[in-house]
Parts: structure tokens; sequence; C-alpha cells
């Protein structure tokens, strides 16, 4: 069943890049300056249910991997974010994809100056890269589309740098998805039939070593025999533990604006309340997502905890594209 749903996937896909899919395409908003530098036709086989880069607060530097990166635009944008002494990488199992895109990627280092950008064929559950690669993991509404989500987590992971985050569009059903729509092969294309319940697909990171998960976005994607289907942006971190829990004299104190709060490893933090925690908790609190909600205290003394200011996707203007 899994090898017949990848191979009607890759048939739905490799026929949407030489045949652009209107119903594939969703309104995106873009900065004008992030795709200035990306041709027009890339828009045309850009498919998805809502760009995660916006999202992913890319810094200089960087190695990025975007699984399921079809025609590039989010490769494209990614590119510039991490300048010439960063890494995208996009990975994509339609080879007419991943051609068209590596014909783009011509213009687009022509017009950035610089060639930061690779494009791999590849499965999503199957990543020909080594591990502990990238800074960030990202992928536009592509998860849903494999049969073995689980599989897909555990090879975002081992991708992933002790630590490092992912950032992931896609779309999750409000119940579970009917048997007959998923033996429905246009809509396993159109990103229907795989979906899973969004609890469920926050289980599955959960259980498979990911901590920090935030719903960053959320908004209708579609309506499908009276069933929703929404689109989300989902942030999380690649879970990193030492062998043995240090206990240094280490504090930290819970801001609010909540009376208290559980963290991924069941640490209650009470508001106002200083609750020693271990040095695997003191990295954690002391980055993204956390720092901002927590202050430190070591020797006595509240030590300053700068924390990089959340990405604004708001401050965008509309382009024509699709995402």
């Amino acid at each position: 069943m899994d090898k017949k749903i990848r191979e009607e996937v890759l048939d739905f896909y490799s026929e949407a890049a030489t045949k652009p899919q209107g119903e594939l395409c969703c309104p995106v908003k873009y900065d004008a300056s992030e795709v200035a530098h990306i041709p027009k036709e890339v828009f045309e086989i850009s498919y998805g249910c809502g760009s995660p880069v916006g999202f992913a607060d890319l810094k200089t530097g960087e190695t990025v991997i975007d699984l399921g990166s079809g025609g590039g635009v989010d490769v494209f944008i990614a590119a510039k974010k991490v300048g010439e002494k960063g890494r995208v990488i996009g990975i994509d199992m339609t080879e007419a994809m991943t051609k068209k895109a590596k014909a783009s990627a011509i213009e687009v280092t022509k017009r950035l100056g610089f060639n930061n950008i690779e494009f791999k064929e590849g499965f999503l559950e199957d990543v020909p890269l080594p591990d502990n690669t990238a800074d960030c993991v990202i992928s536009n509404c592509v998860i849903n589309l494999s049969a073995d989500k689980t599989k897909v987590v555990k090879e975002v992971l081992r991708l992933l740098k002790p630590n490092a985050r992912f950032c992931f569009s896609d779309v999750v059903a409000e119940d579970e998805v009917p048997k007959s729509m998923q033996e429905d092969k246009k809509l396993w294309g159109e990103c229907i039939s795989g979906a899973l319940r969004e609890v469920d697909f926050l289980n599955i990171l959960k259980d498979n070593g990911t901590y920090g998960l935030e719903i960053k976005s959320r908004e209708l994607y579609r309506m499908v025999d009276g069933l929703r289907f929404d689109s989300v942006v989902i942030n999380g971190y690649k879970s990193q533990k030492n062998s043995e829990c240090i206990y240094k004299g280490h504090f930290a104190i819970y801001n609010g604006p909540f009376n208290s709060v559980t963290d991924d490893d069941g640490h209650n933090f009470p508001l106002g309340v200083p609750v020693e925690i271990c040095t695997d908790t003191l990295a954690k609190l002391s980055a993204p997502p956390y720092a901002r909600f927590f202050s430190i205290i070591k020797d006595g003394k509240i030590e300053e905890v700068s924390c990089s200011p959340e990405p604004n996707p708001d401050k965008s203007t509309d382009t024509n594209g699709c995402c």
C-alpha cells in the first residue's frame, strides 16, 4: 500500500511539473524583497499550503534542508536569508520537478551573486544526506503525502543537529479522514487523503524526540464533503539529552502569563516561583522558544537571557504566485 501511494503521488506531481495545477496553489504573502530574485515561472509550479520560511527564523550561515522542494521557491527564499556562507538543499522525489528547480537555480544564483543552493532527488523517508547536517529542516505541504509519517519525522531528526529546529507547513483534518477519501488517488495528490488529525500529527512529533512544539499559524485549507482541512505551521526542536541529569545550582522562574506551565519532561513551573533545574533543562529554557518566558538564577543572581525576536510574516505583500 505504501509503495502504491508513493507511485501515485510521484505520477501526480510529475505531471504537475509540466502542466501547472491551479487547484494545488493557494494565496501566499511574501515580502516583495524576498522573491525579487526568483523567476516568475517558478511560482507556476510551486504547490503547497503556506510557506514555512517566514516562520523558521533563518539566520546567516545556517544550513537548511527543504523536504519536498518541488519547483524550488522556498529553497530560493531561504538561500537569500542564509546568505553566501549558508547552504540550502532541496530534496524532492520527482525527477521533473528537480530538473526544473535546477534550471531555475541558475538564474537565481546569478541574481543573488552567489551559489549556496543544491537540489537532490530523494524520498522523505530516506534522504541522501548524512546525520546532523541541518540547522533547520523545512517542508511545505509534503508530510501528508507520505504513508509513513513516523518514519519521515525520524528522518528529519536524523538530519538535524542536536537541539536544531524544524518548521513544517502542512494540512491537518478536523476528524479522521474517511476510507473513501483515503482511497481517492486525486485527493492524495491534493494533500487531503493523507492528512492526519492535528492532535495525531503532534503526538507523532512528541513521541519521536521533539520538544518546544508551537502552532505558528492555522487557517482553512479546504472543505471536502463537509470535512474541514486546515493549513498549519508547526515549529519544534530536536531533543538531545545528556546521559546524566546534573544539577549545578540553577533555578528557573516562570514569568507568565499563565498561573503555571509544565514542560515536555513533566517539570512544573508555577508563576514567579524559583524551580531548581538540571543542565539539560537549563539549555532548553535559555533558548527559543522558552527563553522569553523564563528568568534564570545562577549563584543567587538573575542572568540575562537573549532571545531572537519572533518573525513577523504579516509584514508582507501579496504576490500572484502559489505557495
